[in-house]
């Protein structure tokens, strides 16, 4: 198996691991983060009802810019507003299977700081 595979491999390990813990209920909804090369994207997710009551993502956001970690920072924001308008005030943090380092906890200090709980 090549370095690539590998790497795939033990981040999707991780990711179901996480998950394995991590459920988002009516009363508290999942924080689910995805972080890519280029963006990042963020999700609060009923799983009982297997709704998604806000997301955001930099995917053709011209707000977003600057590097990965302010990026992250303005998905932070961003999430916490519309998790506002949506009437979520805690959720359970979802990191994906990503390490609680860098663009993860840069995306979370900034949602806890917009007013979100968790």
């Amino acid at each position: 198996m090549n370095r690539i595979a590998q790497t795939v491999k033990n981040l999707a390990r991780r990711k179901h691991r996480v998950r394995a813990v991590v459920s988002g209920t009516t009363e508290r909804p999942r924080l689910s983060v995805f972080v890519s090369n280029r963006h990042i994207s963020a999700q609060v997710i009923d799983d009982t009802k297997h709704v998604t009551l806000a997301q955001i993502s930099t995917v053709g956001q011209k707000a977003a810019s600057g590097n990965m970690t302010e990026r992250a920072e303005w998905v932070g924001s961003e999430i916490a507003k519309r998790a506002k308008t949506a009437k979520v005030r805690q959720v359970v943090f979802d990191r994906g299977g990503q390490l609680y380092h860098g663009r993860v906890k840069a995306l979370a200090d900034a949602a806890r700081a917009g007013g979100l709980e968790f």
